[in-house]
């Protein structure tokens, strides 16, 4: 048994042991192995709010169970229950560890350890601000990663929408993103092309073109490129694309940006500039030869009609049967010159609501005269009602062009079809063919021959082009239709391949109802009785041949080769009833000029010009100055109906 002494020495050491517990920032507790209370510390009482008459050396584990069963910190129900569930579980004496949220807020760990004597040591931290903290911080996470949400949604929507293709490429190189226009290119979805490789994605045949770029790119390199791309619906697509490297501060290259931009509308639209330059270059060049041949063609004209008044002597009975071959050339020469000088220029022809159907029977019937027999023509029409408001004589000579280019690429024989429809375009099948929306008739002119391959393709429609032997083609055909077309307001195309044929589509702006047809009747020749004309032209022999023109109409004639002495005559002779002058008079005084000037001089007297290449040299516009115009070369009556008209408005 201890003696005093020793007993009030073990209180002291324990009261030492007690202060130096008391000074912990957790609470502790110490039951033995009876579940009484063995030991603890201020801390346990202060951070539970416990009553102090529990701190007593022996306290039964159970009583600290019913104060805070008694306070409802372990929920409703009935007390006694819950202290002795709590007391069972202790006796079990193993390790436990749990939070335990009071119902101030406050949260305490209690994390508890078996003595190997028995009982056990329990520890209690306040860990409330501990657990706040972290869910300031769940709650910055959560919030940071809505907004990060967000923003990429934000990304996403802009990228979708922007009118172009983006991705981004990781090493490799492989996707890690894509807006949806640029995964649709290549045939997937924003999600399906992630983590999918570059070759993967363009494929085998394009992949080797792009592969040099992309290698450059991620060298640190910014670099832009085009490439080509045939669709799934067989459109040959273009592409612009810039790649920019995603660089550190270091100079490493983490990936590469990819914007892309379809260039397809540009590319269609820089060739029909390059097409417009060109024929404008046949414009110039063509401008001045048709004036020359024209006056050429005046001259032989004009006499062989003059040959013709011979012929109806009796003494030159088979005259006629002659110079009727001269003047039917020379016509056909005209009308070459015309045609030419029309697509050179770009005019409009004189343009009448024409029935197409009609038309086209037409132009079968002539071909089936013109082709060898070993060419088949099949004509199809599907909608006889359709009508353009098209110069017919340019159409029919577009549509033979074609016919006889058909014909030299079947040399064995073959068929021609010419077909007739009706398209409706909406505003995108209008737009990918440089049209306006509405009703279209779509002329088709097929044949079976020898095709064309691409290189001949592409240079179609390009002047002076042909794949002809020398001196068996001019180059002309095709460019001079697509102009013809294009003056309609209407397109062309051609779908052709070696040895499987060829199919060139006309468009023409349609209509449908009753044809308006012109009125096609002439003024009648005029009865002069010597009326005293002044005839000014540079070229000498033109000049003779229209003045036995107006002779034998019946008029009196002053001829001049200078615009000059012509107005001093007009000045001086106050006889003379009209003019007649040529338009191109080079290194003078332009004819719409010298009209000009009439008007001043006299503003009553009548004029009209002639021209073999209808542009005004100078002065106002002939629509402004109202003359009517002649164009080389003409007949007798195109002459009388010319001078008939202006004398007509002869006030005198």
């Amino acid at each position: 048994m201890p003696t005093a002494r020793e007993t009030d020495a073990d209180h002291a050491r324990l009261d030492v042991l007690q202060a130096a517990l008391d000074h912990i920032n957790q609470g502790f507790s110490v039951f033995d192995a009876e579940l009484n209370l063995l030991a603890w510390n201020r801390g346990l009482f202060e951070m539970l709010d416990l009553p102090l008459w529990l701190a007593r050396r022996g306290m039964p584990l159970e009583d600290f169970f019913r104060v805070i069963a008694g306070r409802g910190e372990y929920g409703p129900g009935d007390i006694e229950t819950m202290v002795r569930r709590r007391l069972e579980r202790a006796a079990l004496f193993e390790s436990h560890s749990f939070e335990r949220v009071r119902p101030n807020g406050q949260v305490i760990l209690v994390a508890g350890a078996p003595l190997p004597q028995g009982g056990f040591v329990t520890t209690y931290t306040d860990v409330t601000h501990e657990r706040r903290h972290q869910a300031n911080l769940e709650q910055t996470v959560l919030e940071r990663t809505r907004a990060l949400r967000q923003s990429e949604d934000w990304l996403r929507l802009v990228t979708d929408n922007v009118p172009a293709l983006i991705a981004y490429l990781g090493p490799g190189p492989v996707f890690r993103f894509a807006n949806r226009a640029y995964a649709k290119w290549f045939g997937h979805t924003p999600v399906s092309i992630i983590g999918r490789t570059a070759e993967e994605v363009a494929g085998p045949e394009l992949f080797p073109d792009l592969a040099p770029h992309f290698a450059r790119a991620f060298d640190g390199h910014a670099v832009s490129y085009e490439y080509a791309r045939k669709l799934s619906t067989g459109r040959l697509a273009h592409m612009r694309s810039t790649l920019i490297p995603d660089r550190t501060l270091d100079g490493r290259t983490l990936g590469c940006f990819v914007l892309s931009l379809d260039i397809t509308d540009q590319k269609r639209s820089e060739a029909a500039l390059a097409q417009a330059q060109r024929m404008e270059a046949v414009g110039q060049l063509s401008g001045g030869l048709a004036h020359d041949f024209n006056n050429l063609l005046t001259i032989v004209t004009g006499n062989t009609l003059a040959l013709k008044r011979l012929a109806d002597e009796p003494a030159m009975p088979d005259l006629a049967v002659h110079l009727d071959p001269i003047l039917h050339a020379a016509e056909r020469g005209a009308d070459l010159t015309r045609r030419l000088l029309a697509f050179a220029r770009g005019d409009e022809g004189r343009q009448d609501r024409i029935r197409l159907a009609g038309l086209l029977s037409n132009v079968g019937r002539l071909l089936s005269a013109s082709l060898p027999r070993t060419v088949a023509i099949e004509t199809e029409i599907a909608d006889a009602a359709l009508e353009a408001v098209i110069d017919a004589a340019e159409v029919e000579n577009a549509l033979i062009n074609l016919a006889f280019n058909a014909r030299d690429a079947m040399p064995d024989g073959g068929t021609l079809k010419l077909c007739l429809s009706r398209r409706d375009l909406d505003e995108n099948q209008a737009a990918s063919l440089g049209l306006s929306a509405g009703l279209y008739a779509e002329i088709l002119v097929c044949d079976t021959g020898s095709g064309m391959n691409e290189e001949t393709l592409r240079q179609a429609f390009d002047p002076f082009f042909t794949t002809k032997a020398f001196g068996t083609g001019s180059g002309l055909g095709l460019p001079t239709v697509y102009g013809i077309v294009a003056r309609t307001g209407g397109g062309i195309d051609i779908e052709s391949k070696k040895d499987s044929g060829t199919k060139v589509r006309m468009l023409l702006p349609a209509t449908e109802g009753a044809r308006a047809s012109g009125d096609g009747s002439e003024a009648p020749e005029p009865i002069a009785a010597g009326e005293l004309v002044l005839l000014v032209d540079d070229e000498h022999d033109v000049a003779e041949v229209v003045r036995d023109q107006l002779c034998a109409l019946g008029f009196s004639v002053l001829v001049s080769n200078d615009p000059a002495d012509a107005l001093d005559l007009v000045r001086e002779v106050d006889e003379i009833r009209a003019v007649l002058s040529d338009i191109v008079m080079p290194g003078r005084t332009s004819g719409t000029a010298f009209a000009e000037t009439l008007r001043s001089l006299r503003p009553d007297l009548p004029v009209a010009l002639m021209s073999g290449y209808r542009q005004a040299g100078g002065g106002r516009a002939l629509e402004e100055i109202a003359c009517p115009v002649l164009e080389k070369p003409f007949t007798t009556r195109m002459l009388a109906q010319t001078m008939s008209e202006i004398l007509a408005h002869d006030p005198s």
